[in-house]
């Protein structure tokens, strides 16, 4: 697998027009052939014009977070494969604050391009990031029963190791309250002690 193969599927996925409530553009991040991979919900409004994810207020407390254990955003989107449950703005919530949660069929839909990212990279660090990134993975109903922990997935289509971590979100106040202060401290520390981690750590220097 190669950097070309990484740009031709973004190229792809970037044509995709499979879901009507969906507002586009796709928002990729910059093609990299990595073995880290966040996934991240979907982006927000900013985002589209910005033409990267995690481009506004919720990347700036991520990227914090990522300085903290060694690596700045301009190192971490040069050698971190970003990817999302699903990569088109899905429009305001209709009922409250926020965006709207990806329906289960555009979620269906997008899951083919994140599962060829799996086939391209062969990722051994996974960090979903918020709860409907990690449901891709893991089974919680609460954000303190699986951040600060790692866990091992191992199907025919990937086998990697998976740090979940909260949404940095603004309007959530998870992270800065205990206990959720304390696991994701857990959580980057466990990232920040990951063969991948280090390896890409050592060669940004």
């Amino acid at each position: 697998m190669s950097i070309q193969q990484v740009i031709h599927h973004q190229r792809k996925l970037q044509a995709c027009t499979r879901c009507e409530k969906m507002i586009p553009p796709v928002i990729t991040g910059i093609p990299v052939f990595s073995n880290i991979m966040t996934v991240g919900q979907a982006p927000g409004i900013h985002e589209g014009k910005i033409g990267k994810p995690f481009g506004w207020t919720a990347g700036k407390t991520l990227f914090k977070w990522f300085t903290s254990i060694g690596v700045d955003e301009e190192h971490f989107r040069k050698h971190v494969y970003m990817a999302a449950v699903c990569r088109c703005f899905p429009g305001k919530n209709p009922k409250g604050s926020g965006d709207r949660v990806p329906d289960k069929q555009e979620i269906a839909n997008c899951k083919v391009w994140l599962e060829k990212e799996y086939e391209i990279m062969q990722p051994k660090l996974i960090i979903p990031i918020g709860k409907l990134a990690i449901s891709q993975y893991l089974t919680a109903k609460k954000l303190d029963q699986v951040v600060g922990q790692q866990f091992i997935i191992d199907t025919p289509l990937l086998q990697a190791d998976v740090i979940p971590l909260p949404h940095p979100s603004g309007l959530s106040t998870w992270f800065n309250t205990e206990p959720g202060k304390t696991l994701l401290q857990d959580a980057l520390s466990l990232i920040e002690q990951h063969k991948a981690w280090r390896v890409m750590i050592e060669d940004t220097h």
